[in-house]
């Protein structure tokens, strides 16, 4: 039996991790600016995050959701204190797809509507409702494209409160810092106007921070930057360090019922181990400080390396360790060299973007490094 060949690959083949860097089997060392794509947030191999799923799977690995289990609720409290939301309800799944779609879901169940507002260059996963509220078609096969969600312009607070008026409209899914889209970023202003208009409309505010979230943006919620308080936020990504796990968190105005949202993996006993060990690591480390002391810096260096190559480099934004760099020519060759020649991983979006995604340890001298290897690979 073939892999079903839908990845293209670097011939790479990582075996080793530790902290902002990694090894390939010939021994070749690699900083690491993508995080495995912003999923690494603690650093690989953290020894206390080693440590937790150790011990935890040498007791119990797994039981259903039928059973207490302790360490969803430790887990509940923790995330409470740290991200601010205290009275709001966790329900813990296995991806950022899964926990949209069990957000979409609430908001229907609320609101009793099927469309949704989300922006152009969106992305919210691959599943049946996530991948609708996706703006790429080439991944939205026949059977998804039901023609639940319109695509509006970010920032342009008139389009979106244009289709509100129309209404039936249950929510609006909204990335505070794009993705895949190239580190787009909205502004506070539009940001606080959309938050008004939804309560006006009573459309459910969704804010996905599957990759902006869990401290990359140098606070523990990219939206936190913007004044709001949405009614339901989703999280994955760096909520585990890389075991598969995501999340809802929900206002209380959502009261839940029996049977209303399921998973059989999700919030397993090995997961919640893996996400509290990385809440200490968080604390004990001061990571989500760090994302934001060390990103300013490192966008003060690209934004300086911007104006030598202004032919090169279009535009450097960003927050904390969530970083996009515009290429004047499409990003293969570039990212190709950064990869082959000076053995540092980044991530792309679109056709001339960069971006950066990097572990919440990284440090200025590794900053320092990589603005150094970018340097030579533009020529500069």
């Amino acid at each position: 039996m073939n892999l079903y060949d839908v990845y293209p690959l670097f011939d790479i083949n990582i075996v080793e991790g530790k902290g902002c860097h990694v090894w390939d089997d010939k021994g070749q060392e690699y900083l690491d600016l993508y995080g495995g794509h912003a999923v690494i947030s603690i650093g690989h191999s953290h020894p206390h995050y080693v440590e937790a799923i150790t011990r935890q799977v040498g007791k119990l690995g797994f039981y259903s959701n039928s059973v207490i289990n302790p360490l969803q609720k430790q887990l509940a409290e923790r995330l409470g204190k740290i991200s601010g939301y205290e009275d709001y309800q966790l329900f813990l799944v296995n991806s950022g797809a899964e926990a949209n779609e069990n957000a979409l879901k609430l908001a229907s169940f609320k609101t009793g509507y099927v469309r949704v507002l989300t922006a152009h260059k969106a992305f919210h996963g691959r599943t049946s409702l996530a991948v609708e509220m996706s703006n790429n078609p080439k991944i939205v096969a026949p059977i998804n494209d039901n023609h639940h969600a319109k695509f509006l312009p970010l920032n342009d607070i008139e389009a979106w409160v244009r289709e509100m008026v129309k209404g039936g409209i249950t929510a609006v899914i909204l990335e505070c810092i794009q993705g895949v889209g190239g580190i787009q970023m909205v502004n506070p202003l539009f940001a606080q106007e959309l938050s008004y208009a939804c309560k006006r409309f009573g459309v459910v505010l969704i804010c996905d921070e599957i990759q902006c979230g869990f401290g990359r943006s140098g606070k523990f919620f990219a939206h936190q930057w913007l004044g709001i308080r949405p009614d339901i936020i989703t999280m994955a990504k760096g909520i585990a360090n890389g075991f598969p796990m995501g999340a809802v968190l929900i206002s209380p105005e959502f009261k839940a019922q029996y049977g209303q949202l399921g998973t059989t993996f999700g919030g397993n006993h090995l997961a919640c181990a893996a996400a509290l060990s990385v809440l200490d690591v968080m604390e004990e480390e001061q990571l989500v400080q760090n994302a934001d002391e060390v990103g300013t810096y490192l966008i003060s260096q690209l934004k300086a390396l911007q104006a030598e190559r202004p032919n090169l480099i279009t535009d450097v934004r960003g927050r904390g360790l969530m970083i996009g760099i515009d290429l004047s020519e499409p990003y293969k060759d570039i990212r190709n060299r950064l990869i082959y020649d000076e053995h540092v991983f980044t991530g792309c979006a679109g056709t001339n973007t960069l971006r950066l995604l990097p572990p919440l340890c990284l440090t200025k001298a590794d900053a320092d490094v990589f603005i150094e290897k970018f340097r030579r690979t533009l020529g500069a």
